[in-house]
């Protein structure tokens, strides 16, 4: 008899995992687009680049989210070589199905303004958010830096699937892919129909200019290595490309309204723009890193003023059809993750969730622009916890 009430109630914990699982998140399979090939729009390795798309119904069926994916850059040839054999190098590396969950989600209960548009998450292959452009290919590395063509095809092939009909368009992205949809929203409302009501989100693409903690401008080092390695100057603004700096200066110029949601204190900008590995030999950022519950004051002193910073970037940010939600949580990307987007415990401010922020945003609801308090005031953050290899419960941190 226990036995049996054992299997009856393994069943039952089995069927509610089940549930969860079809209700938070759902896969969605891949689309190649082969014949971006012959236009040379391609990933690093030459493969065709690809997208996963799930198509709207109902109401939803003419509005187009497109969400761009990240995973950093590559900034020389070797870095651009080590990820040439992987998912972020190559369309042959992809998962053919992957989960949509957080703004994805087709569910109305997880998901209430953008459960039923055509929604598309785009992969990431070329190592410059879509910047790069050079016509040349060496033979020895096999290295195609063509990220702007291939941005192009993809929403040039949406457009011929029924994108060019669109009454409501986002472009949207998270990290690098959030950095995309700030360099390219301009030129995505360009690319779609004059009457179709475009805006552009950018989920932890807000990455600032700041000295790392031993002085030295790394991070402008970097992007700037990143630009001259995959030609990318043509294809950005000039404000970005006088200071090579990849966010703060060009937001002034984006004419197309956008919204910014970041954490302060974004994880990914702590770990390698205010404290990279090189700028600390002796490790003494490592726990702190890991886990922001483990830094001493003297280091939550140094975070503070980053967030400080972080902050005042902002105040030069003046497009009238902004949005801001600026959290004070250890995190990197909060809207692809059900847990952040939103649920009965997502992070939150003046009791607003981060999923109806955005949505309230984009109809015209009311004007969205808030700020958070100082760490640790927010208990309702998800702070992010790395082992010590850098990853997050199994999540990448991109």
């Amino acid at each position: 008899m226990m036995r049996m009430r054992r299997l009856e109630v393994l069943g039952m914990v089995i069927i509610w995992i089940h549930v969860v699982m079809k209700v938070q998140g759902f896969n969605v399979g891949i689309t190649y687009i082969q014949s971006a090939v012959a236009k040379g729009a391609v990933c690093l390795d030459g493969s065709p680049p690809a997208y996963h798309f799930d198509k709207g119904f109902g109401t939803g069926i003419n509005n187009w989210l497109v969400h761009i994916e990240g995973g950093g850059w590559c900034n020389n040839v070797t870095t651009c070589l080590a990820r040439k054999n992987t998912r972020l190098g190559s369309s042959k590396q992809m998962a053919t199905e992957i989960p949509f969950s957080g703004i994805l989600s087709k569910n109305l209960s997880y998901n209430p303004d953008f459960y039923n548009w055509n929604r598309i998450k785009v992969r990431y292959c070329d190592g410059s958010s879509f910047t790069g452009d050079v016509e040349a290919v060496n033979r020895a590395t096999n290295l195609h830096f063509r990220g702007a063509r291939v941005f192009v095809a993809v929403i040039e092939d949406l457009l011929a699937k029924g994108m060019k009909n669109a009454e409501n368009a986002i472009l949207s992205g998270c990290s690098a892919g959030g950095l995309t949809s700030l360099l390219h929203c301009d030129k995505f409302r360009n690319l779609t129909s004059s009457s179709t009501n475009v805006k552009c989100i950018s989920d932890a693409g807000y990455f600032i200019n700041v000295r790392d903690i031993s002085l030295v401008p790394y991070i402008q080092y970097f992007f700037n290595d990143v630009v001259m390695t995959h030609g990318s100057i043509k294809n950005l603004p000039v404000s970005c490309t006088s200071k090579m700096i990849p966010s703060f200066t060009f937001v002034k110029q984006i004419t197309t309204p956008f919204f910014l949601l970041n954490a302060a204190y974004d994880s990914w900008q702590i770990k390698n723009i205010l404290a990279p590995g090189v700028a600390d030999p002796n490790g003494t950022w490592h726990s702190c890193k890991l886990d922001i519950t483990m830094c001493s004051a003297t280091l939550l002193h140094t975070m503070q003023a980053f967030r400080l910073h972080f902050l005042s970037t902002l105040n030069g940010v003046s497009n009238p059809s902004r949005g801001l939600f600026i959290n004070s949580c250890y995190a990197h990307c909060q809207t692809e993750r059900q847990e952040t987007w939103l649920r009965n415990d997502s992070p939150q401010l003046d009791g607003m969730t981060i999923a109806k922020a955005v949505g309230d945003w984009y109809h015209g609801r009311r004007y969205i622009e808030k700020n958070d308090c100082a760490y640790p005031c927010d208990k309702t953050c998800h702070n992010r916890v790395f082992d010590t290899n850098g990853n997050t419960h199994g999540l990448e941190d991109t």
